[in-house]
């Protein structure tokens, strides 16, 4: 099982994910949100990305004001910088995103610790579901995220998960 909270396990992946792991090392983007024990999640990590798929960093912040200002001193003088309060699931989330060279940047926090949120733990099971698949169902994955299908209900579709596929996912054993 790849240790996905070391960023190392990027610099022999594909293109994408060397280039994603240049960008997060030269700019410090983990260093710098340390304090958040933050993990690069989504779908570059587990490699179904498509063309413009984003680097989601997860973060678990204890105090929302000083994550949000942390953020905003790190990252606001970078390209389209946006920050927004939100609640997923009956939970107060902070969401800011931003482009740094070629790679949108989406960094997505909850009062949470990290490895207990969402988009880690379906990054987790969507991982272990395509290691016990053959690439025919990896390429199907991308080829329905292409189509505009999130990543979350390619699984569904193509899995046979019928209901909230997003807590399906969660539940889901091999």
């Amino acid at each position: 099982m790849i240790n996905f909270k070391d960023l190392s396990y990027l610099e022999n992946g594909n293109l994408k994910q060397q280039a994603a792991f240049q960008v997060l090392i030269k700019h410090q983007v983990l260093e710098n949100l340390a304090a958040f024990d933050p993990i690069l999640v989504g779908t570059i990590p587990i490699n179904i990305d498509i063309e413009n798929s984003d680097l989601d960093i997860a973060c678990y912040w204890q105090n929302k004001f000083d994550f949000i200002e942390r953020i905003k001193s790190l990252f606001e003088k970078e390209s389209n910088f946006t920050i927004q309060e939100i609640v997923i699931d009956n939970q107060e989330s902070v969401v800011a995103n931003f482009f740094i060279e070629t790679f949108e940047i989406e960094i997505f926090g909850q009062n949470i610790p990290t490895e207990l949120q969402n988009g880690y733990r379906h990054m987790l099971i969507e991982h272990q579901i395509l290691s016990s698949k053959d690439e025919n169902f990896r390429l199907e994955i991308i080829k329905l995220k292409e189509s505009g299908i999130k990543t979350e209900p390619a699984f569904g579709l193509l899995l046979g998960l019928n209901g909230n596929v997003y807590q399906e996912l969660l539940d889901f054993k091999l």
